[in-house]
Order: structure tokens, then C-alpha cells, then sequence
């Protein structure tokens, strides 16, 4: 069985997800979600872990994790391994409860912390389990808006303090930031994982890259084809200029945007190739992800872009 990729240090963040086992619940009780609530507790106590947000869903959860003793395979096995046991005695059952291995995206805090904070608190409501992100009572959207107090292991304050210093008008401006997304297409920020593993800048990518990724030889961990195969710049151009044919425009601004994402590439490489200043890449890739928000056969073409660059290894 292909094994993920696992890029561990101290003080990393990751997006982590677990799901059932044949898609089945793995929480059926609130006894259950406090339970399982238990064990993060736990591994906070026993392991060092971070936990900066979470939601736990029907058949699957979302954690916000960070490691400052560099130890998340340690963490997930005490988190999945001690729930697992409990379910399997409490229903008489034996086996695996949890699909496969757990998917552990290591990320960017600058770029992307707040951001998937608010991925993970919509998760209930782009399911259809709830109108508003307040009313799932098993995340910890609640203790993020001051509408309950955060249990002792739930770090909030990074977050939060991303928006201003006062606690009460941080949990304020929070909650209009998540709520800016209700009701509208909100497209996942983990499209941008790079290899499956990291969410981040280029410059982010190649800095885990050397540290912890060059030089691994495993058959059995396909992603790490994809930190030494990747395309090149013009191969990415070249990519958007076939797709966008019939929009010369369009095609630079695809060209732009995927390059900053995907290649690994300095920005005043990025600038020297397309010929504008390094200081204007970064904002014009994130002009045109905002137009991929709201545009879907925009999207369509982009993701079109990035399977003719899979052949050649991004």
C-alpha cells in the first residue's frame, strides 16, 4: 500500500483528517464526541500537541495541529489508537475504524492558519448538517466567537490575535470573516496542497523541500515523485498559453498565478520570466484566485492547466 509522505519537526502546523472506515460514522453518540474530545485533551498533556481548531463531522474531523516537540506520528497514534479502542469495546467490534492512514497537510501559518480556521468551521454547514456554524455544537467555532468558554486545551489566541489584540473585538471581526463565506461557493484552500503534503508559498515549499524532503528514495511514497519532477516554468506557461488559446490575457494571468503556486520558484525568477516586477507577482496571483473563486469555468480551465502539467510531474 503507497504510504503518505510525513514531514515532521518542531513547531510545525498541519491540517489533519481522519475518515471511516468504508465512509462509515465513526462518531455516533455524544458520548462518543466527548470521548474523542477526551483524547485530544490527552494529547496535549502527554505529547506537547497544539490544538489551534477542530470539527469533528459524522464520518470523519478536521484538526488544526501544531507539534512543538516535532512528534505528530506519536500524537496521531495515542488520538486515532485510543479512540479506536474505546469504540471497538464499547460496540463489541474489532478492527480498523479509521480509513487507511490519517492525512496530515503540513502548512504555511502566515499564509494559510486562519484561513483553513475557517474551512474547518464551515465544514457542517457546506455539508448540509447545519444553516449556521455556530449551531454544530462539536467544533470549536463556539468558543472562537466567545459563545462558549474554550476548554483549557483549545488554543485560540493565535488565531485570533491575527485580527486585533483585544480578545472581544477579535471574536467579533472573526466571526464576520467566517460568515463573509455563508451562503456563497467557498472552494476549498487545500487545492493549493502541493505534493499532498504542504499547503504554502513557493518559497515555503522549497524551504521544507530541502530541509526535509531531498534526498528520500521510497517506491511506496509516490509524492515524493512530485518534489523532483516538477514542470518548468515554461512548461507551466506553455500549459496556460494551449488552454487559453483563444485569451492571450487570461493565459499570462493563469501562467502568473500558477507558477506562484506550484513551481518552486523565487519570485524574481517568476518576474524575469513573465517581465514584471518580483513586488507584483504575489498580488497578481491573488487577483486571479479571487477570480477562481466566483468564476467556475475558470476554475475548469485552470484545473484542465494543472492535469496537462500532472503528465509531466507536478
Amino acid at each position: 500500500m503507497a504510504r503518505p509522505l510525513r514531514i515532521e519537526y518542531r513547531g510545525a502546523f498541519y491540517h489533519v483528517t481522519s475518515r471511516g472506515n468504508e465512509q462509515k460514522d465513526v462518531f455516533k453518540s455524544r458520548r462518543d464526541r466527548e470521548k474523542f474530545l477526551e483524547y485530544l485533551a490527552s494529547a496535549t498533556q502527554r505529547y506537547g500537541a497544539t490544538i489551534h481548531a477542530y470539527c469533528l463531522m459524522s464520518n470523519h474531523y478536521h484538526l488544526l495541529l501544531e507539534t512543538p516537540e516535532g512528534n505528530l506520528s506519536a500524537i496521531m497514534r495515542h488520538i486515532n489508537g485510543a479512540y479506536t479502542t474505546y469504540f471497538n469495546i464499547k460496540r463489541k467490534r474489532s478492527g480498523h475504524l479509521f480509513q487507511g492512514r490519517y492525512k496530515a497537510i503540513l502548512i504555511e501559518v502566515d499564509e494559510y492558519l486562519v484561513e483553513l480556521s475557517r474551512y474547518i468551521h464551515l465544514n457542517p454547514v457546506q455539508a448540509g448538517m447545519v444553516e449556521r456554524p455556530e449551531h454544530h455544537q462539536w467544533s470549536s467555532y463556539q468558543s472562537f466567537i466567545g459563545q462558549c468558554t474554550p476548554p483549557e486545551w483549545l488554543k485560540t489566541g493565535l488565531i485570533l490575535g491575527s485580527f486585533v489584540k483585544r480578545e472581544a473585538a477579535a471574536q467579533k471581526k472573526y466571526r464576520c470573516f467566517v460568515e463573509d463565506k455563508l451562503g456563497k461557493e467557498y472552494e476549498t484552500p487545500l487545492k493549493g496542497t502541493f505534493g499532498s503534503s504542504i499547503l504554502g508559498s513557493p518559497g515555503f515549499v522549497e524551504e521544507i523541500s530541502a530541509a526535509h524532503v531531498k534526498g528520500k528514495e521510497d517506491a511506496n511514497i509516490p509524492a515524493l515523485r512530485q518534489f523532483t519532477s516538477r514542470p518548468t516554468p515554461e512548461e507551466i506557461f506553455a500549459a496556460a498559453q494551449a488552454e487559453f488559446a483563444d485569451d492571450e490575457k487570461l493565459a499570462r494571468q493563469a501562467g502568473i498565478h500558477i507558477c506562484h503556486r506550484y513551481s518552486g520558484m523565487r519570485l524574481r525568477e517568476i518576474g524575469d520570466l513573465f517581465k514584471v516586477r518580483d513586488t507584483a507577482i504575489s498580488e497578481a496571483s491573488r487577483r486571479f484566485a479571487r477570480k477562481l473563486e466566483s468564476d467556475g469555468e475558470l476554475r475548469k480551465k485552470v484545473e484542465k492547466v494543472k492535469d496537462r502539467l500532472n503528465k509531466c510531474g507536478m
